[in-house]
């Protein structure tokens, strides 16, 4: 979880905090952007642990911050890297090794004041904080902490170090038919994430998946759970940053991205012919923003119809359409306003589209698992409400108030609604 130094946690690391809970993530905390003014780094944590409800055991400790950043000190390594500014843009921060901070040696390194904060600020730490436990960690009650600048690479080497050695071996997965052991010899792999145009040369579409147990292995026979197919995955890739490289065989733990002609989706779960189960699903946030989108140029309808359905399978923005009518437009929901930045520089940038956007009241979403009427346009809805469809043809209601939910379930009895899908 990176938290910036100057704001702190927002709304949406909290969201994602739960989602960890849920599904019992260990997190580690980087606090970035420590080379800009930032808040005292006890109030940070403390933030931490009050707005995230969760243990915090700082590793590493910052000095000053802003125009008078000096540095952190690494407390798990007792070593100290300074910060320069004409080390900026690399990871080659200055260390030196300084087991004890009594020695004079410090005074040297970061002068008299900055030395004396730092004693303090230790002996705070130690006083205050339990010990690390790699064992809490794992279970998700306690979060290390690491101080640092990612825009400057400063920090980070650190604490991916760290991170490599607190962090376990890939775990069993909880599937509808029990546990699957990560070393069972049957191969099997859940899908996390779907990204269109990730080449513009290509023009592709990759469905990212996580092996859970067994061997992946180019050009095998795999089945497919949610539409019961079997299929060969010829040409599977494992990224780094803008390269990639075409893979024979890969293990659990490993991530691979396979081509998808249109087939998968966000939580499928492959497996060898002749096993059916599933993994658990990814939880989806409600939108609590939401825009009427539709084309500029009328021509570009085509364009247009494909964007909307491929943003809207990556998951990642939700798109709406209004029930019986055309494609026109649709309705986007989203978590951060900034999504809509980027859903408009997509839809310019990859399908050549321009965007007219009209931001809408709504704020609450509500899936319908059952309806006193048979034909969902005959509900009672008030003006601050509206009927809608996901992109999977569920339906569902927005509504602008708190209010409006009581007031519809009130004239519509028998209507039941979901915060989430069934």
């Amino acid at each position: 979880i990176v938290i910036d130094g100057a704001k702190g946690v927002e709304a949406q690391t909290r969201k994602l905090m739960e989602v960890c809970r849920m599904r019992q993530t260990p997190v580690i905390v980087f606090i970035n952007k420590l080379d800009r003014p930032s808040k005292e780094p006890f109030d940070l944590l403390d933030e931490v642990e009050k707005e995230l409800h969760i243990r915090v055991r700082p590793l590493a400790f910052p000095i000053s911050n802003g125009p008078t950043f000096k540095g952190v000190y690494n407390l798990y390594e007792k070593n100290l890297s300074l910060f320069t500014s004409d080390e900026k843009l690399t990871a080659d921060a200055s260390t030196a090794e300084i087991s004890d901070l009594a020695s004079q040696e410090l005074e040297g390194y970061i002068g008299e004041k900055f030395a004396a904060q730092l004693r303090s600020d230790v002996e705070l730490v130690e006083g205050v904080y339990d010990q690390f436990d790699r064992d809490a960690y794992l279970r998700g009650e306690l979060a290390p902490v690491f101080f640092g600048s990612a825009l400057t690479n400063f920090g980070v080497e650190p604490f991916l170090e760290e991170f490599l050695r607190m962090t376990p071996s890939p775990l069993p997965r909880e599937a509808d038919c029990g546990v699957i052991d990560t070393f069972s010899p049957d191969f099997s792999a859940f899908v996390f994430k779907i990204q269109a145009n990730m080449n513009k040369a290509h023009r592709d579409r990759l469905a990212f998946m996580r092996i859970c147990s067994g061997q992946f292995q180019r050009d095998a026979e795999y089945y497919h759970v949610q539409s019961g197919k079997k299929m060969r995955l010829s040409q599977p890739q494992q990224l780094m940053a803008s390269e990639r490289e075409i893979v024979d065989e890969a293990y659990a733990g490993d991530i691979i991205g396979v081509f998808d002609p249109g087939i998968f989706s966000i939580g499928d779960t492959i497996t060898v012919p002749g096993k059916k189960f599933k993994f658990g699903g990814i939880p989806t946030f409600a939108p609590e923003h939401f825009a009427r989108v539709s084309a500029k140029d009328s021509m570009k309808r085509k364009q247009f119809l494909k964007g909307t359905e491929q943003i809207a399978q990556e998951g990642a923005i939700q798109i709406f359409k209004v029930p019986n009518s055309g494609m026109e437009e649709v309705i986007v929901g989203v978590v951060g306003t900034l999504q809509f930045d980027v859903f408009q520089y997509r839809m310019k940038a990859e399908y050549g589209v321009d965007l007219r956007m009209q931001q809408l009241p709504y704020e609450q979403l509500r899936f319908i698992t059952k309806a006193p009427v048979t034909d969902l346009k005959d509900l009672y809805l008030s003006t601050d409400a509206e009927l809608l469809e996901d992109y999977r043809g569920r339906s569902l209601l927005v509504f602008a108030s708190q209010w409006s939910i009581n007031f519809i379930l009130k004239r519509n009895p028998g209507l039941e609604l979901s915060e989430t899908a069934q």
